[in-house]
């Protein structure tokens, strides 16, 4: 008896350009540098999955921290994957940076 073996994938877009790829199964959620987003990393979605995906401003006073910035020079707090049942969060943490003095 022949058993036939399945290759499952999964095809993968962005809401807000025109990124899109195909995974095999088990799949992660790929992320992409997207121009719709300011050039901020965003998560791709699931084909057909009606979400949206949203860049978040920092909402605080800077105060000399580093910050992750978009192309725009605005600095970004997070980007936020909106679905109709609950929210995911890719949170851009302030930088670390040290000075080397002799």
């Amino acid at each position: 008896m022949a058993v036939p073996l399945l290759h499952g994938y999964v095809d993968w877009s962005c809401p807000n350009c025109p990124a899109g790829i195909r995974t095999a199964l088990p799949a992660q959620t790929p992320l992409h540098r997207c121009p719709g987003l300011h050039d901020l990393i965003a998560p791709l979605i699931p084909a057909g999955m009606k979400a949206a995906v949203v860049a978040e401003e920092r909402q605080d006073y800077l105060d000399g921290d580093t910050q992750a910035t978009g192309n725009d020079g605005k600095a970004y707090m997070a980007v936020r994957t909106i679905r109709e049942d609950g929210d995911d969060l890719i949170v851009h943490a302030g930088l670390a940076h040290a000075e080397l003095r002799t």
